[in-house]
């Protein structure tokens, strides 16, 4: 289905202007909402013509609607958050006031102009509970450990809130680790970018826990594809989102060895609050309403992003 235009608040974040990127690509006109404070307008900068953006925090509701108003999305995709879960445990409140009350906002303000539908960005990582068995599908109890595990829990309640009382179509996404280029390399999560840097500098790299924990790691690319995915399929779902396979911090550092032909000390670091210790996701809804898979291996995304880094290294020299 045609799309004319579509909000992607978050849209200058590292998944963000991924889902931008694949809607620009279709013809869509896109409305960019965010505060710049992890995103950056850079991530913008090929798709100029395409695509406006609105520098704006979502907690501030009264604008958000008016530039909702203005434009008049068909579709809304919501990805702006705080997805930091070692920050959420120390400011809670900080997070809630982000991903609880800036997702009302947003689900009010697409009620307000009556767009078809908003694909919402959940966790996958942090809302299941820690006996969930694996892979998870979205039959398994959830019960988060980390306050921002918790916030998304409450956001998808209130998309639920929002059709039943408004009817808005709300179709909810659980991701699991998402990797890939324009990932921030200098932040507290996404171990492989945070690796590719090192990596590329010749620098050493801590690997907190014993490094046996486990994620499911899932391309950026195959997420964008994914949105576009739900832009008519899935309405009012929940879908779990993975490769269906689990790799190790370890698994992933000797890849990079592999990959960058060095060998990075490394430095041992202790267990995060909030962190759970394994994550693999059953994305078998996903393909059958959805039509989607992941189809990009592990270790061609992580070449790609270890490229992409190498990349930015080489034109700041």
């Amino acid at each position: 289905m045609a799309v004319d235009r579509a909000v992607v608040t978050g849209g200058a974040g590292f998944v963000g202007s991924a889902v931008v990127e694949a809607l620009a690509g279709r013809g869509t006109s896109v409305l960019v909402v965010d505060d710049l404070s992890t995103g950056t307008a850079s991530n913008l900068d090929r798709l100029a013509g395409a695509v406006e953006l609105f520098k704006h925090d979502i907690r501030d509701a009264g604008p958000l609607r008016d530039a909702f108003t203005a434009f008049r999305p068909d579709l809304v995709f919501h990805l702006a958050a705080r997805t930091d879960v070692r920050a959420s445990m120390s400011d809670p409140h900080d997070d809630a006031s982000v991903n609880v009350l800036g997702s009302i906002n947003v689900f009010s303000a697409a009620t307000a102009v009556g767009a078809r539908r908003v694909v919402n960005t959940s966790t996958g990582g942090a809302i299941y509970a820690p006996t969930a068995p694996l892979p998870t599908s979205e039959t398994a109890p959830i019960a988060p450990l980390s306050a921002y595990g918790l916030s998304k829990r409450v956001v998808e309640e209130y998309a639920e809130w929002f059709r039943i009382s408004f009817g808005l179509d709300v179709v909810t996404l659980r991701y699991g680790n998402v990797y890939g280029p324009r990932q921030d390399p200098n932040g507290e999560a996404g171990v492989i970018a945070i690796f590719c840097a090192k990596f590329l500098r010749k620098q050493g790299i801590r690997i907190d826990w014993d490094g046996e924990q486990t994620r499911d790691y899932v391309f950026v690319k195959d997420i964008a594809q994914l949105n576009l995915a739900a832009l008519e399929k899935g309405g009012g779902g929940r879908y779990a989102i993975g490769t269906g396979k689990r790799t190790s911090v370890n698994e992933i550092y000797g890849a990079l060895v592999e990959i960058s032909g060095f060998e990075a000390p490394v430095t041992p670091g202790p267990k995060r609050a909030g962190d759970a210790r394994d994550a693999e996701f059953d994305s078998a809804l996903a393909k059958k309403d959805l039509g989607w898979t992941a189809t990009t291996s592990l270790q061609d995304g992580m070449r790609q992003t270890y490229e992409y880094f190498a990349g930015v290294l080489q034109a700041k020299a």
